[in-house]
């Protein structure tokens, strides 16, 4: 597990959390596509409002996310969490099960029902908050430190030991999220939930962070699926990795040039459809005739961030090659999340490290498309992130006197990223090749039945000895005794495909070819 700073975590013994929930989370291991989700669910004092308010949304929404996060076949482990004390472990198991195919509706708001705010071992105190605590619990008991997706309800108040330095302590968790190996990817969801009680609050924070490689990809397959989106409509910000993808490029408008059609397709691929028989196939690939000319809009989507300033270049990769794009501009300032900039381009065709017009590929592709898959990279260098103005005063409205905002700056060394457009050329070649290719195949067949038939043909060869005027009927390959009128040997007849010649000829003899 990890201990946060150097102050000491108390830590009892988590058996009945592990026994739990081990046999849950090794269910999901053979399955296919099973992922492993662990809920936590904070019940500490400063929650309150949210356990005694009528009007709370606190459950049902977590309900839903649930819901919404999980497929059947994943490990569904739901469990609270405050500070753990010797008595009062945290976090605490309340669910863990392997989803079925039916509605799991019943069980979550079943555990969920009796929760209510905890109080310390032996009195009336109500428990304190250790955010770090409960993720670490979670990545290391719970997962086992195998991939998943851990989820955190929270009202942002991390204070252990009731320590009012909830600043400190939140630096601390966010320290744990952005320099914890183990977490790959974290999101956050600020959401407006007003409550009252005890005391009040504002709002709510939902956190998910992905653990391992194959959690990251669970994430990322969740957030396409839009499933949470129909929950939870607020955008997410993120908080890790800040050095990915913070840009997305789109192309908005292409010059086409002759021979060259580009298009944008279903799935974000940028489409080259080139002509092999055009001219701009046929031209210097280092020409300002063999080049395209693109817009683009180029968007921010590293939310809630403003890139402030970035240097920018780009670059096209096919078949192993990697040609430079002039961009209309060379960096960015002030590019907020939402907010597109656009973007010119010059982009050399990749002509030159296209397979040509007889090769192996092109006869294969005859009569429809050979398909070299590439990518187009926008590299940003120097990129300077900071908080934007619009998230600032969402959180500072949702948890009023919170200094969170204050530590969502961005670590220093994030200071470059890249961005890839997946790019696919398609180049028609038509029927001409495999139509050269038959008629060269037909014709050496053609050859080789000719020459068969020359091989195998029986000959009539004219030869005269002593005199007298012979016909001899000989086949290629042959060897074939002249005699004279005596029944002497005086010559050998030797019969070819290129024709017929006479040798051993006895001396004296009177022997030719012909009459």
């Amino acid at each position: 597990m990890i201990q946060l700073m150097d102050r000491p975590v108390h830590r009892p013994p988590l058996r009945a959390w592990q026994a739990a929930i081990a046999t849950v989370i090794a269910a999901t291991v053979p399955g296919a596509h099973a992922a492993s989700h662990v809920f936590l669910v904070q019940n500490s004092g400063w929650m309150e409002p949210f356990y005694t308010d009528p009007a709370s949304q606190y459950k049902p929404l977590i309900t839903e996310v649930v819901l919404a996060a999980v497929q059947p076949g994943d490990a569904l482990v739901l469990a609270s969490f405050n500070q753990a004390l010797p008595g009062a472990p945290s976090p605490k198991a309340l669910l863990a099960t392997k989803v079925e195919s039916a509605s799991q509706r019943a069980a979550v708001q079943g555990a969920l029902a009796p929760l209510a705010v905890a109080k310390k071992p032996g009195g009336t105190a109500l428990a304190d908050t250790d955010l770090g605590e409960a993720v670490s619990g979670a990545i290391g008991a719970a997962l086992g430190n195998k991939p998943g997706l851990v989820w955190l309800f929270t009202n942002n108040k991390n204070s252990p030991n009731n320590d009012q330095a909830t600043s400190q302590r939140n630096r601390e968790f966010y320290q744990l999220i952005h320099h914890g190996a183990a977490i790959k990817k974290a999101l956050a969801f600020p959401l407006h939930m007003p409550v009252k009680g005890r005391y009040s609050a504002n709002g709510l924070m939902i956190y998910v962070f992905a653990i391992g490689d194959e959690g990251a990809r669970d994430l990322d397959m969740l957030m396409r699926s839009g499933r949470l989106q129909k929950v939870v409509t607020e955008t997410p910000a993120r908080l890790k990795p800040l050095d990915q993808d913070t840009v997305r490029l789109t192309p908005v408008k292409v010059e086409n040039v002759p021979g060259v059609a580009f298009s944008t397709q279903a799935n974000g691929v940028l489409r080259a459809d080139i002509d092999a028989g055009a001219q701009a196939a046929k031209a210097n690939p280092e020409s300002s005739g063999n080049a395209a000319r693109i817009g683009w809009r180029l968007e921010n989507t590293v939310y809630p961030y403003t890139i402030t300033s970035a240097r920018l270049e780009a670059r096209s990769l096919l078949a192993g090659a990697q040609t430079p794009i002039l961009l209309g501009a060379d960096s960015v300032t002030g590019l907020a999340p939402g907010k597109p900039l656009p973007l010119s381009s010059t982009m050399p065709l990749p002509v030159a490290h296209l397979p040509g017009k007889w090769s192996l590929a092109a006869v294969q592709a005859a009569g429809s498309a050979a398909v070299l898959p590439g990518a187009i990279e926008v590299r940003l260098s120097e990129q300077k992130l900071e908080l934007s103005q619009a998230f600032r005063q969402r959180m500072a409205s949702l948890f009023p006197g919170d200094p969170l905002p204050d530590i969502f700056t961005p670590p220093e060394q994030v200071q470059g990223s890249r961005a890839t457009l997946p790019l696919e050329v398609r180049i028609r070649y038509g029927v001409a090749p495999l139509i050269g290719v038959l008629g060269g195949v037909t014709a050496l067949l053609a050859a080789a039945v000719a020459l068969g038939i020359a091989a195998t043909r029986t000959r009539k060869v004219w030869v005269t000895v002593e005199g007298e005027p012979r016909v001899v009927h000989a086949k290629p390959g042959t060897v074939l005794p002249l005699h004279d009128r005596a029944g002497n040997q005086v010559a050998q007849l030797n019969t070819s495909m290129f024709g017929t010649t006479l040798t051993d000829l006895r001396q004296g003899a009177q022997v030719r070819l012909g009459k």
